[in-house]
């Protein structure tokens, strides 16, 4: 925790979803990833989000270990800005609690330095999509962190964990598509190959969009993934 001891501390009655100057000027950029925390979660696809912190933590040198606002946190510098990598503990439908406390921690404003990394039922595995704000869509770890800011406008990764499916098999279940109890199981290992080769470009595709900004992160990376009927 020492190593992230030179960031003045927020006042906790500031809005979360206002802009605070000295948080674009000075502080550091919050990368979140959404997930539950224990073994029992750890390769599931809904820790996709975990998966992706701990992707770029290992290509920065850092281990996401400081214990911090709900919250396991590193500190490292990503083209040139000083970057926090956080594992929210709270479990996936409180992440929002960490990332409030976070955002006032850092005093970050939660429109310019926020970036959250989930996993997306809705897209298929294998791909993702950056999107600069919008609706939860069903996700509850988005829909804490949309209700703790209390604002829709903040960046996030989607990471496609849906199963393409052949419709003899839609139909042995059901008539539906897989859904929590898909999410909070252990992956394949052949999806966690092909989940794998997805991590190291959301990785650069953070930072893409710490280098050059949301725009063109998406503008390169969204036209290289499969469209899907999840997005708008």
């Amino acid at each position: 925790m020492a190593e992230e001891s030179q960031f003045v501390h927020a006042s906790e009655s500031k809005s979360l979803a206002g802009n605070s100057e000295s948080g674009v000027r000075n502080g550091p950029f919050l990368v979140v990833g959404l997930g539950n925390p224990g073994l029992d979660y750890l390769w599931t696809p809904h820790n996709a989000g975990f998966m992706a912190i701990d992707r770029i933590a290992q290509q920065e040198g850092v281990v996401v270990q400081n214990r911090r606002c709900k919250a396991a946190t590193a500190t490292c510098r990503m083209a040139g800005r000083v970057v926090v990598l956080a594992k929210p503990e709270t479990f996936m439908n409180l992440s929002g609690l960490a990332v409030a406390a976070l955002v006032r921690e850092f005093e970050v404003d939660p429109a310019r330095n926020l970036l959250v990394i989930q996993d997306e039922l809705d897209l298929p595995l294998g791909s993702f999509k950056i999107r600069e704000r919008g609706s939860p869509a069903g996700h509850n770890g988005a829909r804490s962190v949309t209700g703790a800011l209390g604002s829709q406008d903040w960046l996030r990764i989607r990471i496609g964990v849906g199963l393409d499916l052949p419709p003899e098999a839609i139909a042995a279940g059901g008539g539906g598509r897989p859904g929590r109890d898909y999410l909070l199981s252990p992956m394949r290992k052949a999806d966690l190959t092909m989940l794998d080769e997805v991590l190291d470009r959301v990785a650069t595709a953070t930072r893409r969009i710490l280098e050059a900004g949301p725009a063109a992160a998406m503008n390169e990376f969204n036209r290289r993934e499969k469209n899907s009927p999840g997005e708008e």
